[in-house]
This record gives C-alpha cells, structure tokens and sequence, in this order.
C-alpha cells in the first residue's frame, strides 16, 4: 500500500511538472512599445481566447527596449513605436527579416487640466511644467519636440519641459499632478479623467508603427499567428477604438 503511495505520489509530480511545461511552452513573451499599453493588452486576451496561446507583455520605451533585444533579451515579438527601429534591428540580425509588418500610426495630443490646450497655453504663467517622453529614444518624444520645434516654441518652453522615460510615464506624470500638461499618445486617453487637444499631425513626421520577431524566439509560429490576429479585422479594430490611425 505504501508502495503504490509513493507511485501514486510521483506520478502526480511528473504530471505537474509536464503541465507546467506545457504552459510555459504555450506562453509568449512580447516586448511593446507602451502606447500600446491598453490596445495590445485588450488584443492579447482576444488572441488568447481564440488560440489558447498566453501572452506576457514588457512595455517601455521602444529606444530602450530595441537595446535589450540586440543584447540578447529573450523575447518573442517587438511591436516598436517606430519603424525605423525594426529596421534598425533587422540590419544588426536580431530581427528575422521578413516578419516586419506595419500595423498603425500614432497620434500625439496635448492633455491637461484645462479645456484650453493650445500652443499659447503651454506658455502661459498658468502652466509650470510641461512633460514629454524623452525624443532620444521614445517616437512619441520626438513626435512632440517636433511639434514645438513647428509651433517655434521650443527653445521658449525649455526652462518648464521634463523628460520622461517613455509615453506612459509622461502620461502618469500629468495624472498624478507632477506635470502640468504633457504630450503623449492619443492612445492612452480612453478612459482619462483629463481633457485632450489632437496634435495636427502635420506638425511632425508620421509615426508609422511596425512589429518584428526577434531572430533568437524559439516560439516563431506562435509568434507569426500573433502578428497575423494583430493584423486582422478583429485586431485593427481595436487598435482603430484606441486611436490610431491604420496603416
């Protein structure tokens, strides 16, 4: 009796064990760009339903998570903010070429307290700090000093602007009171307590969007069959609710 104990007992041990293999096997890591912060987690849990696939998101700041990738980080997709980085990292072989796909375009809006968000307000006494995510290595940042450059008052609002780390952080700084007014990605508005004026987009270069697998992924086909529902009907239109413009 004790004998069949013990078997009974390492059998449910080596059945635990495959199961949780199985679900890490079954589980793909994304890498994201964190404008996406709500639209790909809403597309995630669809491709879940429809696959059985899990998905584990990373977001940040897509200058700094194309670093991470051309050093090895292991991930299975990188929807970056800007095409230009995928490119970037198919050039240096951490990204399989021909699984570059553009998927939106960004929008950038100015979001605040005030029902008055226009290029006078920003430099206005009214208006003490102003952040944006850092145009060094996030599109969005960019995006935005591109719109003051236009709107020349750039070199003026120096002494208010705060750097953030990526669009997210620019958006809770406003959130939580540490900036007055920010720039950051139309995107992250839906369900904002915050007013937000749409940037014209011709006051900076188009944020086209691109996703690619990195070359190290040992999961490329679960990973291709996201990239397939992110592009699909069901996958752009939620991108299209979140605001983006499609490709």
């Amino acid at each position: 009796m004790r004998k069949m104990l013990v078997i009974c007992a390492s059998l449910m041990l080596l059945l635990s064990g495959c199961a949780n293999g199985t679900s890490e096997n079954q589980t793909i890591y994304i890498a994201a760009a964190s404008d996406l912060t709500h639209a790909l987690t809403e597309i995630g849990e669809g491709f879940t339903d429809k696959t059985g696939v899990k998905v584990e998101f990373t977001f940040g700041s897509t200058g700094l998570l194309t670093q991470q990738i051309k050093k090895g980080a292991p991930f299975d997709l990188f929807a970056a903010a800007h095409e230009s980085y995928i490119e970037d990292l198919i050039e240096t072989g951490a990204v399989l070429p021909d699984s570059k796909e553009y998927y939106a375009i960004g929008r950038v809006v100015m979001m605040g307290k005030s029902k008055k968000l226009d290029k006078e307000y920003l430099l206005s006494p009214e208006v003490k700090t102003i952040t944006i995510a850092n145009p060094e290595h996030a599109p969005y940042g960019k995006a935005a000093k591109e719109a003051l450059q236009t709107w020349e008052i750039w070199e003026e609002i120096q002494p208010k602007l705060v750097f953030a780390e990526n669009i997210r952080q620019a958006y809770q700084q406003v959130e939580s009171g540490n900036a007055d007014v920010g720039i950051v990605a139309l995107a992250l508005m839906p369900g904002s307590d915050f007013s937000h004026e749409l940037i014209d987009d011709s006051t900076h270069e188009p944020i086209v969007q691109a996703l690619g697998i990195p070359s190290q992924t040992e999961k490329e086909e679960y990973s291709r069959q996201f990239s397939e529902y992110m592009l699909s009907e069901e996958g752009q239109e939620v991108l299209r609710k979140y605001g983006f413009d499609l490709p």
